[in-house]
C-alpha cells in the first residue's frame, strides 16, 4: 500500500482573484461573452473562503489537485462538466452509477442541489455526508472546486488540501498484508452498524474504503484522534494484523 498525500498545504494565493467572478450552470464563458438566454448567471462565491469549507466539510474524505487521488470518496478535480461516475478505479454506489448512465452532468446546479443534500439528487448514495444548508458556504465551496476544473480560470499549480484527521504510522505498520478471510471472520462486529451493501442509513459506509485510508481511519480512532468513543472502544481490541485484515475484507467486499 503506498502513502497518501494527507499533509495538510497552503491554500494557492491566487484564490483570491476569483472572489467576485460569475459562472453560469453551463461551460465556462470568455471574459464580455453574452450569457445565453436558456442559461442563468449565478454569483461564483468566494474561492479563498470555499477553500476553507471544503478543508472542514470535504477534505476527510476527498482530494483535489493536480496529485490527488481517489480516497474514500473520488477525487475532485476538474468535477465541473463530467459525467458522474465516471472516475476510473473507483467503486461508485448503483445509484449513482445508474444517474450517471442516465446523463447526469455535474454543473453548478447539479452540485448545489448534491451538496445541499446528497439523498435529494441521488436517493442510494454511499456519500455519508448530511448536506450543508448554508446557500452562501455553498457558493463558496463551488467556487473553489472551480478552480480545478477546465475552464479560462483553471489554476492547475493550485494544491490538493487535506484535513489532519489521520496518524503518521510506521511504514512497517502501513506494509502490513491483509487476510481478507480473516478480516470477514472479523467484520461481524463491524456489521453489526456498518451495512455490507454499503448503504447508508445514519451509519457511514465503509464498504470498498481504500485499504490504507481503511487502517489510517482506524488507527486514528484507537489512538483517539478522531472522538468516537464506540469506536474507540472497539479499535482499542484490535491489533495492527486486525485492522490490516479488516482493512483488506472491506476494500473488496462485493455489494
Amino acid at each position: 500500500m503506498r502513502s497518501l498525500p494527507i499533509s495538510r498545504r497552503c491554500l494557492a494565493s491566487g484564490l483570491a482573484v476569483l472572489a467576485l467572478a460569475t459562472v453560469s450552470a453551463g461551460p465556462a464563458r470568455a471574459e464580455g461573452e453574452a450569457i445565453p438566454p436558456n442559461v442563468t448567471a449565478v454569483p461564483l462565491g468566494d474561492a479563498e473562503h470555499g477553500g476553507e469549507v471544503w478543508f472542514n466539510e470535504c477534505s476527510g474524505c476527498h482530494q483535489i489537485g493536480p496529485a490527488a487521488e481517489n480516497a474514500v470518496g473520488p477525487n475532485l478535480t476538474r468535477i465541473f462538466g463530467r459525467r458522474a461516475a465516471t472516475i476510473e478505479d473507483f467503486e461508485y454506489s448503483d445509484s449513482l452509477a445508474r444517474q450517471g448512465r442516465d446523463g447526469l452532468i455535474w454543473d453548478f446546479d447539479t452540485l448545489d442541489a448534491y451538496i445541499t443534500n446528497p439523498r435529494t439528487l441521488v436517493s442510494g448514495t454511499r456519500m455519508g455526508y448530511p448536506g450543508l444548508e448554508d446557500a452562501e458556504a455553498r457558493a463558496d465551496l463551488l467556487a473553489f472546486l472551480r478552480t480545478f476544473s477546465d475552464s479560462p480560470r483553471d489554476i492547475p499549480e493550485a494544491p490538493a488540501t487535506a484535513r489532519r484527521i489521520f496518524p503518521d504510522l510506521p511504514p512497517e505498520v502501513l506494509a502490513i498484508q491483509g487476510d481478507p478471510e480473516y478480516g470477514e471472520y472479523l467484520a461481524s462486529e463491524c456489521t453489526t452498524c456498518h451495512q455490507r451493501s454499503g448503504a447508508n442509513e445514519g451509519i457511514p459506509s465503509i464498504t470498498n474504503w481504500p485499504e490504507e485510508y481503511f487502517v489510517l481511519a482506524l488507527h486514528a480512532y484507537r489512538s483517539g484522534l478522531r472522538p468516537h468513543p464506540v469506536m474507540q472502544m472497539v479499535t482499542a481490541r484490535l491489533s495492527d494484523e486486525e485492522i490490516a485484515a479488516l482493512a483488506a475484507y472491506f476494500a473488496t467486499i462485493q455489494e
